[in-house]
């Protein structure tokens, strides 16, 4: 048994290991003082970080992608607040289809969704909208946003809502003041990985976005393409210290236990 354990732990740690390696050799080339991308580096410098400040383009499509991400997020998860409570609570003809559907863009691969949003687009002259490609994003990510709902409206008890109505309470107060009070957990995990999702989203997107839709993910694309400097090396430290910073901040306020485990 304690050969097990150790043999268990070894393993575990390996995995941990392969897994933040090339996040520790992002965010150490990212503190390089060369001008290209280098690692080891000979010396550690800011400039890199300083640069992102000059980059117009980076910053705007930053501020383009976070919009983005918050609007798709948010619709992501006010559409799969009902869905998951009718799925769950309700037996109806074509039940499994309709949960297939809402989860079939999993199992598209973005390129054929990228390559089939672009010919709609460029048949019905939509492209360059913020709106449309907003709606794009909230289609790709709607499955992550339902999931989490799933998981926490499945087997959550009614009582304390009909307790509520027959205490005189309306159906809309009854929503708003325990319905959703109790799938918060699933609420705020749905909405942080679609924000997440929406924020990263590269391949199809990069079928859609227009210079007047540019997001951050295919603005640094772009960079890759024509230049070799370690400008995305430290944009990709930056954002890997701000979404801890946003695991710590969910935690703190709501638990990621109970976010991602579904545990009270």
């Amino acid at each position: 048994m304690h050969k097990n354990n150790l043999l268990a732990l070894a393993y575990h740690v390996l995995f941990i290991a392969f897994i933040l390696a090339p996040l520790a050799v992002v965010v150490a080339v990212a503190f390089t003082d060369k001008g290209y991308i280098s690692f080891p580096t000979d010396g550690l410098s800011l400039r890199w970080f300083r640069a992102i400040w000059d980059a117009t383009e980076i910053k705007e499509a930053f501020w383009f992608s976070a919009q983005l991400g918050l609007v798709a997020a948010t619709i992501a998860v006010v559409l799969a607040v009902p869905a998951a409570l009718a799925l769950t609570r309700f037996r109806f003809p074509g039940r499994d289809a309709i949960q297939a559907f809402f989860m079939s863009p999993l199992m598209i691969p973005q390129v054929v969704l990228g390559a089939a949003f672009l010919r709609f687009f460029n048949i019905a002259g939509l492209s360059g909208s913020f709106t449309w490609l907003m709606f794009t994003h909230v289609i790709v990510i709607m499955p992550y946003a339902l999931r989490m709902m799933l998981s926490a409206a499945t087997g959550m008890s009614r009582d304390i809502e009909n307790a509520g109505l027959s205490l005189g309470a309306s159906r809309a107060t009854v929503f708003l003041r325990i319905t959703v009070p109790m799938l918060m957990a699933g609420i705020a995990g749905g909405w942080m990985l679609s924000f997440i999702q929406s924020f990263d989203e590269l391949t199809m997107t990069v079928f859609v976005a227009t210079p007047g839709t540019m997001t951050l993910p295919v603005a640094m694309y772009n960079h890759i393409a024509h230049t070799i400097d370690p400008l995305v090396t430290s944009i990709s430290a930056v954002l890997i210290a701000g979404t801890l910073v946003l695991m710590l901040l969910l935690d703190r306020l709501v638990g990621l236990e109970k976010v991602l485990v579904g545990k009270g």
